[in-house]
């Protein structure tokens, strides 16, 4: 079975619920939007690694203020024991301090931590809405040597994230690719988030009459097990990123990271987020 993280939103109460409903094997990535800051997901993320849980925070590089606010996040990600981040641009309109996109925050974060610290970047089988496709290949490839996986935007079908890392492996771009995957939610929100995020094509792929299609929108709910079950045992496919909208409830205690089970919680408020 693929290994499994569930990306959660740091709003107010969640290490609360995190503790009650998500057992310590389970890794946790904490998501960074504009509105809650990077001080809020660093807050959180320390407490949780603290409390024993693996955490890897989202540094979205246009919401830090200077390079001393990355000195003392990567402090902090010391002390508490955080190992690996995620890396994005974020989706601020004027970056709040010198990094306008990711590349120049992975130079920095391997220069302030002698290349320690684990870093993964975005990647988008379906293209991004404001990116031309050729410019976000080549902007992996500089990000490569600097990076240690790629987790995709949010996608609804297997063939299309499976010929995304088949391209990365043609281009040289030979990072393991973690599949961003939505869990089980209600089919309107599912609707609303796609469409905010840009992944419209395989929404429409969900659409088409046919078995598959019928089994992953069956019922009031999307289930995300068809998609994964399509991505088992596929190469390139290093994991499964959840996007949880911190609807942790199903989350069975006795899941632990390596599992699909962790599939199980519904998914993640906060997907639609500028990588």
């Amino acid at each position: 079975m693929l290994p499994t993280r569930i990306e959660i939103i740091p709003s107010t109460g969640i290490v609360d619920q995190v503790q009650a409903l998500v057992p310590l094997t389970t890794t946790l990535t904490m998501t960074c939007l504009p509105h809650h800051g990077i001080e809020r997901t660093m807050r959180t993320s320390v407490e949780l690694s603290t409390l024993g849980y693996t955490v890897i925070p989202h540094l979205a590089a246009r919401s830090i203020h200077d390079r001393a606010e990355l000195t003392r996040i990567m402090r902090e990600c010391d002390g508490a024991g955080i190992r690996e981040v995620f890396v994005i641009g974020g989706d601020r309109k004027q970056p709040a301090g010198p990094y306008e996109s990711a590349l120049p925050l992975l130079e920095d974060i391997a220069h302030y931590t002698g290349g320690r610290m684990r870093a993964g970047v975005a990647g988008y089988p379906e293209g991004h809405p404001t990116v031309a496709a050729l410019d976000l290949l080549d902007a992996l490839q500089d990000k490569q040597d600097l990076a240690t996986h790629v987790v995709t935007q949010m996608c609804f079908d297997a063939p299309k994230i499976l010929d995304f890392a088949a391209l990365l492996r043609r281009e040289g771009v030979d990072l393991p690719v973690w599949a961003g995957v939505a869990g089980s939610v209600p089919r309107t929100k599912l609707v609303a988030l796609a469409t905010q995020i840009g992944v419209g094509s395989s929404l429409k792929f969900l659409s088409r009459k046919g078995p598959l299609a019928r089994k992953l929108l069956s019922g009031d709910r999307y289930s995300p097990h068809p998609l994964v079950a399509g991505l088992e045992s596929q190469p390139g496919i290093a994991g499964i990123h959840l996007y949880s909208f911190n609807n942790l409830d199903a989350v069975p205690n006795e899941a632990a990271a390596s599992s699909t089970t962790a599939l199980q919680p519904a998914l993640i408020r906060g997907a639609a987020r500028e990588y």
